[in-house]
């Protein structure tokens, strides 16, 4: 594995950054809710910026490792999108205001970076000193990806998450909103709004979300550049994809399976990796006609279900 320069870490991470800021702090300074062209919009941009950073891999490190980019930037994308449908169950669950949902999913993000950075490196450390952490990784996938399938998304529940229970045993929490603020003063004490509630629930969904898509990029490559920079692409458009996809989100009835299918093949190629190399452009190929069928097969389903009855 080709060692990469601190500088190039650097010159990385200050690319997201200056991304982060343009989109945040420029573009969308004022929180709004992304109509479907300008959300189109944004989504070609990211999407265009991971192409190109792909090109970018090729003329460096050659067609293999832009394949392996390209790859996990692909499964992690997909797995990115389901999670709007858990993103969606909490915003109802707490009747987050939709003027709201750009100030959660701003922080969603950048708490997502931060923590999948130290998730992949503690990944990769695990992978060097121990590489049947990899088999294990692959079982837990399997089992991921039964889950997915068997699990109706009514079984979420934001209340019992870990970092939600334990703000609230610290902090008392206001009967409603207060605009865009996470903490408010009352009589002369602190307590959180909702608001703050409603983004650690995402914050420690994304933890969970994290421990399937990070293991699941590590059956492609173990190259924590490759592992570290298709995350972070697959997860800088999800604010824009989120508006894009919401009101069509639920269309998508195929969608949980194409996934699962998807995690079971990563975790049977992980255990099988030992004895059957699977290419990574077959790899590929396999991801993609399982998304693309899994979402081929909702929208035909979705139109013959609004086809009036002859």
């Amino acid at each position: 594995m080709e060692p990469v320069s601190p500088w190039i870490w650097v010159g990385f991470l200050a690319f997201v950054a200056t991304m982060m800021a343009l989109d945040l702090g420029v573009f969308h300074r004022k929180a709004h809710v992304l109509g479907l062209r300008e959300a189109a919009r944004w989504v070609a941009v990211w999407v265009s910026l991971a192409l190109i950073f792909n090109l970018l891999v090729w003329a460096w490190r050659g067609p293999a490792s832009a394949l392996e980019f390209l790859t996990g930037y692909l499964i992690e994308k997909s797995l990115s999108v389901d999670n709007l449908f858990v993103f969606l169950v909490i915003f109802k669950y707490f009747a987050l205001p939709v003027a709201l949902y750009h100030t959660v999913l701003v922080w969603g993000i950048v708490g997502a970076v931060v923590l999948r950075g130290a998730m992949i490196g503690a990944g990769a450390a695990l992978i060097m000193q121990f590489h049947w952490v990899l088999w294990l990784f692959g079982l837990f996938l399997i089992y991921t990806a039964i889950k997915l399938a068997t699990q109706r998304e009514e079984e979420v529940h934001p209340d019992r998450n870990a970092l939600v229970r334990l703000a609230r045993r610290i902090w008392p929490v206001t009967p409603r909103y207060v605009g865009g603020k996470f903490f408010v003063r009352r009589a002369g004490a602190w307590a959180m709004t909702p608001l703050f509630v409603v983004v650690l629930a995402v914050e420690g969904t994304d933890v969970l979300f994290a421990t399937d898509s990070i293991p699941a990029i590590f059956a492609i490559t173990r190259d924590p550049f490759i592992v570290f920079t298709s995350n972070i692409f697959a997860i800088l458009g999800l604010r824009a994809i989120f508006f894009l996809l919401a009101g069509i989100i639920h269309k998508l009835r195929y969608l949980r399976y194409g996934l699962a299918l998807v995690l079971g093949f990563i975790g049977v190629k992980m255990l099988i990796e030992a004895w059957v190399h699977i290419p990574t452009f077959l790899s590929l190929g396999i991801v993609g006609l399982i998304l693309g069928g899994s979402v081929g097969l909702s929208l035909l389903a979705d139109r013959r279900a609004r086809r009036p009855p002859r």
